[in-house]
């Protein structure tokens, strides 16, 4: 195994890092439409962002984050991918 592909995956199994997947495009409207925005409206991530790059993530996608916590129990965010 690359050295590389040994650091993408430690940067996925770091502890800091909540679970990131890459929805389909039918799983983002139903999301865009459940919340009733624009995908604009999410907050960004960029193309560039580590995490976007393993997950093969471009412009335009958009992206679940779900981070468990102690208090909150299980907490679901979106991104939506731009260029940079």
């Amino acid at each position: 195994m690359s050295d590389k592909k040994k650091m993408e995956e430690k940067i996925m199994e770091h502890e800091l890092v909540p679970k990131h997947e890459l929805l389909t495009k039918e799983e983002a409207l139903k999301v865009l439409r459940e919340l009733g925005i624009h995908p604009e409206q999410l907050p960004w991530i960029r193309a560039s962002d580590p995490v976007a790059k393993l997950l093969g993530a471009k412009p335009g996608d958009i992206i679940k984050i779900v981070r468990r916590s102690p208090t909150a129990g299980v907490s679901i965010a979106y991104r939506f991918v731009v260029v940079g």
